[in-house]
């Protein structure tokens, strides 16, 4: 009778310690994933103070280069773009859009000395850059809890949990654009002019 009881025990604990494993690999699936969600909502937190800065900024160097219409034009759209962005990886692929047009903007202003000492303009782009280096490591914070997430939910017994619950692998990793590392060339045929009038 004793064997018959110690036998039930010996199953009742090790039911209770998987059970317990299950729950807490669970929950620390939920955290994992939660940490993806979060770190994303600061990228797009700081994506929409740089959408925001951008029409002061577009519009204070067009009083200086009326003549580089495609510039303002491609940064317009890109901005738009963004702003029509639904899932995570168009996010990712408007916004990678936009900091190129926005880099072709800050290489017209090269071509107007005025510009570069307008005092407007030296305060949109402080703003612009501190924006930039917070996108930045906001991006590689986001990249860092995708990171965590992927390990966790791959690893077995993680995996067979994850495939239960319907959590899956992200495959949204912010990457720097194909050519980032080359200076974009802005040539429009054109002379540089004074400010408009």
């Amino acid at each position: 009778m004793n064997k018959k009881w110690m036998i039930i025990g010996a199953i009742l604990l090790v039911l209770i310690l998987a059970g317990s494993s299950c729950v807490g690999r669970y929950n620390q699936l939920v955290t994992v994933n939660e940490s993806v969600t979060t770190a994303w909502a600061q990228v797009e937190n700081v994506l929409q103070r740089r959408n925001d800065l951008i029409p002061n900024l577009v519009n204070t160097v067009k009083g200086y280069a009326a003549q580089e219409q495609k510039v303002f034009i491609d940064v317009t759209e890109a901005r738009a773009k963004v702003g029509g962005a639904t899932t995570v990886p168009e996010k990712v692929e408007a916004n990678n859009q936009l900091t190129a047009a926005l880099g072709r903007l800050l290489l017209v202003v090269e071509r107007y000395p005025d510009l570069k000492s307008n005092q407007n303009f030296l305060a949109l782009q402080d703003e612009l850059a501190g924006t930039e280096n917070r996108i930045a490591v906001e991006r590689m914070r986001y990249n860092e809890a995708v990171k965590a997430y992927n390990v966790f939910v791959r690893r077995f017994p993680n995996n067979l949990l994850a495939g239960i619950f319907g959590y899956s692998r992200e495959n949204v990793y912010f990457k720097a654009e194909e050519g980032a590392k080359e200076a974009p060339e802005v040539d429009f045929g054109m002379t540089p002019q004074g400010p408009a009038d």
